[in-house]
């Protein structure tokens, strides 16, 4: 029982920490993403990394590992980008593990519990000579069912605790890919565009010139 106990303190710990770092990750990324794309089409890069500096998030830090080396190919642009997501990844899924082994242990430490509570029971049948009342093997009974009960009772909350940090934590993946996605989008049309700017004088001026 103490053993149960300490999984479910445990349990609870990483479940409070976890909702506390995922809805401090969560941004709107609409209104985010909206606001710096008018800075990426102006091409106010520096403004647009100091944005992402203002907001410390998973998703922020991905825009931002790419804003930086802005200049790369698309291709190597989308490398950076994922690589960076999965170091975000590898943080938001801290001690998610933890759960997961509690909610296999706990049942199995009540199945321990069990079996030891049924020896207890045995062991009093076998002390009275295969002859003792309900009084006597209640007590063994009672602790094979009890531990039975409360691995379950805490395994069952653990998995819908994961269940639900599972569900935030893909909706936070999601919003990495399409943030780096925009952001390389964006990216590439303004090289684009400020390309086209640079080479319509000289076409301009060939023009002229015949």
């Amino acid at each position: 029982m103490w053993l149960i106990l300490l999984c479910s303190v445990v349990s609870v710990a990483v479940f409070a920490e976890r909702v506390l770092y995922y809805h401090r990750a969560a941004i709107n990324l609409g209104e985010f993403l909206q606001g710096l794309a008018n800075l990426i089409r102006n091409r106010k890069l520096a403004e647009a990394r100091a944005e992402c500096q203002a907001t410390l998030v998973p998703v922020t830090r991905v825009i931002h590992a790419t804003l930086v080396r802005h200049y790369l190919p698309r291709n190597e642009l989308r490398e950076i980008a994922q690589e960076a997501g999965q170091l975000e990844v590898r943080r938001l899924e801290r001690n998610l593990s933890l759960l997961v082994a509690i909610a296999y242990i706990c049942p199995l430490i009540g199945l321990l519990g069990t079996v030891t509570g049924l020896i207890q029971a045995f062991v009093q049948l076998s002390a009275n000579n295969g002859y003792a009342t309900l009084a006597d093997v209640s007590g063994g009974i009672y602790e094979s069912l009890l531990t039975t009960a409360a691995g379950l009772v805490v395994t069952i909350p653990t998995i819908l605790a994961y269940c639900h940090l599972s569900a935030r934590l893909n909706s936070l993946i999601r919003d990495m890919e399409r943030a780096g996605i925009e952001v390389i989008n964006l990216l590439s049309e303004s090289e684009t565009d400020s390309s086209i700017i640079a080479f319509a004088p000289k076409s301009q001026a060939a023009g002229e010139h015949r």
